[in-house]
């Protein structure tokens, strides 16, 4: 054998060596990762929050509450004010201590060390007297992220939100719009893997909400997990796929906002006519909830009721142009359950 095939050989047992020393090291931390899973016991990955409670004095404000949000998405927290659910929240992000139950992130006590945290309050807070570009980097190097990275999201965000033309004005001189947009952008800016939104299009015209909206999707898309609280009954109800409605602390409610609807039967009927039918529809006993220029709501108790008012419009020879049997929106169901 030459000196250069001794030489080859030489350096391949030592690459082969140095390799099964990585893949002995892989295999025993396995092992070992496997003995403590087993040890502790499954765990489900994403947000878990188990029996918690909290009381301030002898009122208690939050009463052995649970769910889970296991996937990217919307999570709709629900509830009247007083419910507990800004509480539950400030649980969730460590500013309150609980008093008892568990909130775990991917199978670890939640800290910040643990979890990158987004936080739109309901109460605004942007500094109105400091340059917005200043202080949305001081935001991102806050969360520590590199002064390059903070310069590159924030633009990509500004820009999305259209005010970009603000970044060297003071928040004071911007609408109460563009201060809620500017304010968004404090909260998404360190890419967060949990975002909690309370009250996110509060004061926002159609054109500022439909913004955010994108940008919620966007979010969504790229594996951000999102709660969101909200009055807005449509909006939790366009996004969430999964909600929880408190009332004085107690979940009163909670699941898969599509399996809770199917729960219900049809109570609405949206009907559109080429002319007047009040008269056909009191005829069989229904009630008109809202009319206004042949186009109907009305209150019925179950398809069945909506298929005898479409057979009888027929019989009379009546165009009908919008016909549609309707299960109670998330605000009836909300109505229901914590209504006085």
């Amino acid at each position: 054998m030459s000196t250069n095939d001794k030489k080859r050989l030489y350096q391949f047992l030592h690459i082969y060596v140095n390799i099964c020393y990585i893949m002995l090291d892989l295999l025993q931390k396995y092992v070992y990762n496997k003995k403590e899973f087993e040890k502790k016991g499954s765990f489900v990955m994403g947000l878990i929050v188990k029996n918690v409670n909290k009381s301030f004095g002898t009122k208690k404000v939050v009463d052995n509450i649970s769910f889970e949000i296991q996937e990217p998405g919307i999570y709709g927290l629900l509830g009247t004010n007083g419910a507990g659910k800004t509480t539950t929240i400030r649980m969730l992000l460590g500013i309150l201590k609980k008093d008892s139950g568990e909130i775990t992130w991917n199978g670890k006590e939640v800290q910040r060390k643990h979890v990158n945290f987004g936080y739109l309050p309901e109460e605004r807070g942007v500094y109105p007297k400091t340059k917005i570009h200043d202080q949305l980097m001081y935001f991102a190097r806050l969360k520590g992220m590199s002064k390059a990275k903070a310069e590159e999201n924030l633009l990509y965000w500004a820009k999305k939100l259209e005010v970009e033309q603000y970044l060297q004005m003071t928040p004071e001189k911007l609408s109460k719009g563009n201060q809620q947009k500017i304010q968004f952008i404090t909260a998404i800016l360190h890419d967060p893997e949990l975002l909690v939104l309370d009250e996110p299009f509060s004061g926002l015209d159609p054109v500022n909400t439909q913004l955010l909206k994108n940008v919620i999707i966007e979010l969504i898309k790229k594996g951000t997990y999102i709660i969101m609280s909200s009055h807005q009954m449509f909006s939790i109800e366009e996004f969430a796929s999964n909600i929880l409605i408190l009332n004085k602390g107690k979940t009163v409610l909670q699941g898969n906002l599509k399996e809770i609807k199917e729960q219900y039967a049809a109570n609405r009927l949206a009907l559109s006519t080429n002319q007047n039918v009040d008269s056909i529809i009191q005829g069989l006993g229904l009630e008109i909830y809202h009319s206004k220029d042949n186009d109907y709501t009305i209150n019925i108790n179950g398809a069945e009721d909506g298929y005898k008012l479409f057979d009888l419009l027929a019989k009379n020879h009546i165009q009908v142009e919008k016909f549609e049997i309707m299960k109670p929106s998330l605000h009836d169901i909300f109505i229901e359950k914590v209504g006085e």
